[in-house]
């Protein structure tokens, strides 16, 4: 090579290369000077000091906050008055302490086509369904009837029962509408096709409200994906029980579970708003305050905010149920 370098002047480097069965590549990479590697990466001037991320490590194993995602920790210190770093900043913090984990495995399932519906506001798409609680014997079975708005997230109605029944469905959905104080043409109510569901009692009172229904497709669970998700909220919370010894011991576990999934609950799909904020059209206010926070914390540190001055997340302005191909959308 050193003899190629030295003859590559006079008779030029494709002719020398030529002659030494020598690549071009090797020739031209033999006349870079080698780096040297560094010896570590430098601490960036804007990263956490070590206190600050054991103080972020320490708040998140806290009896308050142990049992909570890092995102519904990052709302409900920002409603709180403190920010201690971004989301992104918790993840790698508990990654580095070997604290992130999949709590259970996600199953992936095909594309298909499915009901499409869309939600801008609240009190236009309600999903609704029903899930079995188990009882205090083998086979013996509790009944939580749902009803959550789409767009919100916030669960209009619920009711426990013995049974799963045509009859109670429809008290159950005549009940909530009154209650939400909702007008003919105004409402789309999905579920799955369960027999409740598909009952004629359920039909016909939707009918005389004015109200428009539609099914999942069968045994398909993502056609009803926002009762689905408020179910699995419901049983993976770390109080749910194994079983429930009657139906007393279940409305008082559901009862405290929606207060707090209605009032308290920092939910991913609202932008970390609470149900209840939506739902009643707080959030423009809840967000100016988080706006407030995020720029003291800019004026406190801006060397941490590189691209821009922190923002609270947007709210989505539509909800859908199976949103159309972009090539539909598009055209």
């Amino acid at each position: 090579m050193q003899s190629a370098l030295e003859l590559a002047p006079s008779l030029g480097t494709k002719a020398v290369c030529q002659a030494l069965a020598l690549t071009r590549a090797s020739f031209y990479r033999a006349q870079k000077p080698k780096q040297k590697v560094a010896a570590g990466r430098p601490t960036p001037p804007r990263a956490l000091s070590t206190e600050e991320r054991e103080q972020v490590l320490a708040t998140l194993n806290s009896e308050r906050f142990v049992d909570q995602a890092p995102r519904e920790v990052y709302a409900t210190l920002l409603d709180e008055g403190s920010y201690l770093c971004s989301v992104s900043t918790i993840y790698r913090i508990l990654n580095a302490a070997s604290e992130v984990r999949e709590r259970r495995n996600q199953l992936r399932h095909p594309n298909y086509k499915k009901p499409e519906l869309l939600a801008t506001a609240p009190k236009q798409v309600w999903s609704w369904d029903i899930t079995k609680l188990l009882g205090p014997a083998k086979w013996t079975y509790f009944y939580l009837y749902v009803i959550i708005d789409i767009f919100s997230r916030y669960v209009v109605g619920w009711m426990v029962a013995h049974a799963e029944s045509n009859a109670l469905a429809k008290s159950f959905i005549e009940e909530t509408v009154v209650k939400q104080q909702i007008v003919p043409g105004q409402l789309t109510i999905h579920a799955d096709r369960g027999s409740a569901m598909k009952s004629k009692p359920v039909a016909a009172l939707l009918a005389d409200l004015g109200i428009t229904k539609t099914h999942s497709r069968p045994y398909v669970s993502d056609d009803n994906p926002y009762s689905e998700a408020q179910f699995k909220t419901l049983k993976y919370r770390p109080q749910f029980p194994d079983n429930f010894g009657s139906l007393q011991d279940s409305r008082a576990f559901c009862r405290p579970f929606f207060d707090w999934y209605n009032f308290e609950h920092h939910h991913s799909g609202i932008a970390l708003l609470t149900p209840e904020v939506v739902h009643f059209g707080l959030a423009q206010q809840v967000q100016a305050a988080r706006r407030q926070v995020l720029w003291q914390a800019y004026l406190s540190h801006p060397e941490r905010f590189v691209n821009q001055i922190p923002q609270p997340l947007q709210l989505p302005a539509a909800v859908w149920i199976n949103p159309p191909a972009k090539e539909v959308l598009m055209s």
